[in-house]
């Protein structure tokens, strides 16, 4: 287990807002020097606490605006059909999150698609090829009401 301390959740919470602060900004931000702030950051880098930095980008403006949750439900429970949707789910693009996950559904996916006829070409010539699935619940998110892409830290 890593130890982190007040001062790393300060730097973390302040990274996950804006990542492409300097270490002099960071440093401002919470109240400290360049220097800690920069060997802390490198500590939580190499602990893995932060494990990248990435750009957040607005799905509309690269054409992928609409957002489906997919659940799906596996035909049989068992390691072989477990193992080949995992595998064929990381290959597909659209597929930005999935849980394994309890309660009527074996799995829900996070999925990015340019419109309804994507997302049926998807469904039908992609997810149709995988042997594993048993059945499909697609919910269609109409707005958007909050999104955050990190992780809460209460300081």
């Amino acid at each position: 287990m890593v130890k982190i301390d007040d001062t790393d959740r300060q730097i973390l919470k302040v990274l996950q807002r804006n990542s492409k602060l300097t270490t002099k900004e960071l440093a401002n931000e919470v109240n400290l020097t360049a220097t800690p702030v920069f060997e802390r950051q490198k500590r939580l880098e190499k602990e893995g606490v932060i494990q990248k930095y990435v750009a957040v980008l607005d799905p509309e403006k690269v054409e992928l605006g609409l957002i489906v949750f997919c659940n799906v439900k596996l035909k049989h429970h068992s390691k072989q059909y477990g193992a080949d949707f995992v595998s064929a789910i990381n290959a597909m693009d659209e597929v930005v999150e999935c849980y394994n996950i309890s309660g009527e559904y074996d799995f829900m996916m996070k999925l990015y698609v340019k419109d309804m006829k994507h997302y049926q070409n998807f469904v039908l010539n992609t997810l149709g090829e995988i042997d594993a699935i048993g059945s499909l619940h697609s919910i269609f998110v109409i707005g958007e009401t909050k999104s955050f892409s990190g992780i809460p830290l209460n300081v």
